[in-house]
């Protein structure tokens, strides 16, 4: 099993005209929604971090997929490229781990 896991950090509401929860639930929603698009997902999980310490990142996405090759179709899927694209509009950084 291949876990994936995407961090990001979001822009202030100031960037982007909505509170973070707000941007938080956007992510979610989109993310949540693509095991009805893309079977090779094994599991998804969004979730938003608790901890107000301005060094943390704000949410993170862990999945599991069974191999590179499933990560490699889920990565290319349109709709998870659509994802992606909104996605970009409300966060400063993204960073990621495949492990197994």
């Amino acid at each position: 099993m291949l876990t994936h896991i995407v961090i990001w950090k979001l822009k202030d509401s100031e960037q982007t005209g909505m509170s973070k929860q707000a941007a938080f639930e956007v992510i979610h929603d989109l993310l949540t929604a693509l095991p009805a698009y893309i079977p090779q997902i094994q599991s998804i999980q969004v979730v938003f971090n608790q901890n107000p310490d301005e060094k943390n990142s704000d949410v993170a996405l862990v999945s599991t997929f069974l191999s590179l090759s499933d990560l490699a179709i889920y990565s290319n899927h349109p709709e998870h490229v659509a994802a992606g694209k909104v996605i970009g509009t409300l966060v400063n950084s993204r960073t990621a781990i495949d492990y197994m």
